[in-house]
């Protein structure tokens, strides 16, 4: 069992920036690879970015390419989304998911195993 627990959200200015961290606890945070997704009001949760076990590789949502930036401290047990240029169509619950399988599919939802409660983003115009 791995415990998510998202923290950093807030309200932020259009072209602001935030860092969000997510904690793990439970089963080796090594293990996993993390995502991060979000969901706006009336819309279906998106894919952000997402990191691999050992951090060497990242992916990341066309809206989000060049802007975001995912990383993780596998000894903090803790992943973080460094989110710069921020638009208001970004204003959103984000939530840091876990999975065990190693893919190049991490965009897809049913792929994690464990979710964070989220934490709301939102951005100002």
């Amino acid at each position: 069992q791995v415990q998510l627990q998202e923290s950093g959200g807030g309200l932020v200015q259009a072209g602001g920036s935030l860092r969000l961290s997510c904690a793990a606890s439970g089963r080796t945070f090594s293990s996993y690879a993390m995502g991060w997704f979000r969901q706006a009001p009336g819309k279906e949760r998106e894919f952000v970015a997402a990191i691999s076990r050992s951090g060497d590789s990242t992916y990341y949502g066309d809206n989000v390419k060049g802007r975001f930036t995912i990383s993780r401290d596998n000894a903090k047990n803790t992943v973080y989304l460094r989110m710069d240029s921020l638009k208001p169509e970004e204003t959103a619950v984000y939530y840091c998911a876990a999975t065990s399988t190693s893919s190049t599919y991490y965009s897809r939802r049913y792929l994690y195993d464990y979710w964070g409660q989220g934490t709301q983003v939102t951005v100002s115009s």
